[in-house]
């Protein structure tokens, strides 16, 4: 579904994604650890278009089965293929309903995005996805209740939400669990396994218990560089990437589900 042939970004002197060869499948929920700068958001923002490579090739090929160069498109075109993100930093319209941050979401990913003339609210199938995926992420109650009165974790959800608006192919993921408490994060979880099972994920996440329960595969990212790409239980015992970012980890050390800051 997608591939990375020797993708690079420079800044200056400095390489922060250094020659990633990369291939993901339709079906595979794949996540990309490492630690803090080895380059993990820069390959994300490479392959949504938020920057452009200094060298190298993307290539995707969506349902439709067209493969296409992701080089020089720009973040709308990357979206409107079927390629969508959630970030880092919670990213929602605090001011508008629940409903309608994800509304607003799959009308930009239809037809109508441009329609600027009619009621909003009458264009049923848009609130019709709106309500099936809130019922999926486990907001549905929370309908009519502005964003802004979310907890973290709740709004964490809403992001991954807006990113199934409109029925992605792919979804990337950038630490979906960030500051989220501790009694949140089972949500958070299952409704990553859960996206997975009808879509392909790549996950950005330092939670090593829930990459190890999560994933099909683990790509470790040092200094812009693959140094490890094989299946959770070989990662967590690849001795270079112990010595680059997992140190001590011990997998009976932590209950995954009572891991994350209190929000």
């Amino acid at each position: 579904m997608l591939r990375t042939d020797g993708l690079t970004k420079r800044f200056g002197g400095l390489t922060a994604v250094d020659a990633v060869d990369f291939e993901l499948a339709s079906d595979e929920l794949c996540s990309l650890i490492g630690p803090n700068g080895a380059g993990k958001t820069t390959f994300f923002n490479l392959l949504t278009g938020e920057l452009s490579p200094t060298d190298g090739e993307i290539r995707y090929t969506p349902r439709d089965g067209d493969t296409r160069s992701l080089i020089d498109a720009e973040p709308h075109e990357i979206a409107a293929m079927g390629i969508h993100r959630s970030y880092q930093v919670t990213n929602v319209f605090p001011a508008a309903t629940v409903l309608e941050n994800v509304r607003v979401a799959a009308q930009a990913a239809g037809p109508d995005r441009f329609t600027v003339w009619r009621n909003a609210g009458s264009l049923d199938r848009y609130l019709d996805e709106a309500y099936a995926i809130l019922d999926r992420i486990g907001l549905a109650e929370a309908a009519d209740t502005p964003a802004s009165a979310l907890s973290h974790g709740a709004k964490r959800q809403l992001e991954v939400g807006i990113a199934l608006a409109g029925d992605p192919d792919l979804l990337l993921l950038d630490e979906p669990n960030a500051g989220v408490s501790s009694e949140s994060v089972g949500r958070i979880i299952d409704l990553i396994e859960d996206v997975a099972t009808d879509h392909a994920v790549l996950l950005v996440e330092h939670n090593m218990d829930i990459v190890m329960e999560v994933s099909d595969r683990v790509v470790v990212l040092n200094q812009g560089a693959v140094i490890a790409d094989d299946d959770p239980a070989a990662v967590r015992d690849d001795p270079a990437v112990q010595e680059a970012y997992l140190g001590g980890y011990d997998p009976n050390d932590t209950d995954t589900r009572s891991e994350g800051e209190p929000a």
